[in-house]
């Protein structure tokens, strides 16, 4: 049984050069509006040949670091500048954006764990299902723009996976890399099953994720770091004339640091409800059995707190960032320092190799 199109139409023709700003429709019916429609603002730049890169950032709603450098980056970037075709797409989520929370709340759905979505789903999973089938087929490169939202704060980084396809892997990692945050990782997802980064990476593209701070809000720095990783991510893959190293305003201070999370023991999650004590602030070094965390009763006075011991030794790249916590949230992320990320085996030299014209 074959699967429908997809129910959502685009305003804007991907052949077409020149910049061009619209939508994707998705048809609802609800309370507010019997005949509505999701309304999901997108940008194409397309100059000549070369190949296709997807910006993506509001995959959840409430991450805002990547919305606002891609707002910024459809209102300003000029098909002159362009090599190829950039698909800017600032919030994938609209509705959730819209709320300002992680989920939609038409229907509750987390994009990012709808992968690789229904045509006959839902909301989320129709969104999902357009991008899967639609959008990433298209690409060659994808760069999707995640910070910590309202429950998390989390050191500025760029990431790739570690992949069965080794070329593929090491194109991706040297995408983070180029991005130049000041730190690149080598993630570890603990369900990576139905993420928009497995959706991408399973169709053979190139693909980056960040983590760029969080909070619910956006500061100048964590921005200055996003639109600088941003035009960084195309110069490295030729879309954009010039190299990564002449946008180098707001570097990072620092040499960049590697990270790795190897499994499931980086994270840190609560047995407990209660109020949460941090004990090491975001990039500090920690030790294997360091206390990081305290979670105290709130239900009555005199009950000694949790303690909470580091499984590993690392740096804190990611903490919980209301203080009250329930049982099953993480607290903390603990990730090792390496000195580099590709691995032995890898196949060197490979991700220097031009990419395709527009993939369509």
């Amino acid at each position: 049984m074959s699967t429908r199109p997809s129910p959502i139409s685009a305003t804007v023709d991907f052949d077409a050069e020149g910049v061009q700003h619209g939508f994707l429709k998705l048809p609802i019916s609800v309370d507010e509006s019997a005949w509505g429609a999701v309304m999901i603002p997108i940008t194409v730049v397309a100059n000549g040949e070369g190949p296709t890169a997807l910006l993506t950032g509001g995959n959840h709603g409430d991450e805002y670091e990547g919305i606002t450098a891609l707002l910024k980056l459809a209102s300003s970037l000029k098909a002159e500048d362009v090599r190829g075709r950039v698909i800017i797409v600032p919030m994938m989520n609209v509705p959730a954006a819209e709320a300002g929370k992680r989920t939609s709340p038409l229907d509750g759905g987390n994009l990012n764990r709808s992968f690789p979505g229904d045509p006959n789903g839902g909301v989320t999973s129709q969104i999902a299902d357009y991008f899967s089938r639609v959008l990433v087929p298209m690409c060659d490169v994808a760069l999707d723009l995640h910070s910590g939202g309202r429950t998390l704060d989390i050191v500025p980084f760029a990431a790739a996976h570690r992949l069965d396809d080794l070329a593929q892997e090491d194109a991706s990692l040297a995408g983070a890399i180029a991005f130049g945050a000041p730190y690149a990782m080598m993630m570890f997802e603990l369900d990576a099953t139905r993420l928009y980064d497995t959706a991408v990476e399973s169709q053979g593209k190139i693909f980056v994720t960040t983590e760029l701070g969080g909070g619910g809000t956006s500061t100048p720095q964590s921005l200055a770091v996003t639109e600088r990783g941003v035009h960084r991510f195309l110069v490295h893959y030729g879309l954009l004339a010039g190299k990564p190293s002449e946008s180098d305003e707001a570097a990072p201070a620092e040499p960049m640091t590697y990270l790795d999370m190897p499994d499931a023991s980086c994270y840190v999650q609560s047995e407990h409800a209660g109020l949460l004590e941090l004990t090491v602030a975001l990039g500090d070094t920690v030790a294997h059995g360091d206390v990081i965390a305290r979670v105290y009763d709130m239900t009555r006075t005199g009950a000694e707190p949790v303690v909470y011991h580091a499984e590993r030794d690392g740096v804190l790249i990611a903490r919980r960032f209301p203080a009250k916590v329930g049982m099953g949230d993480t607290i903390a992320v603990i990730a090792e320092v390496v000195e580099s990320l590709a691995r032995a085996s890898s196949h060197g030299g490979e991700t220097d190799a031009p990419l395709s014209p527009r993939a369509e």
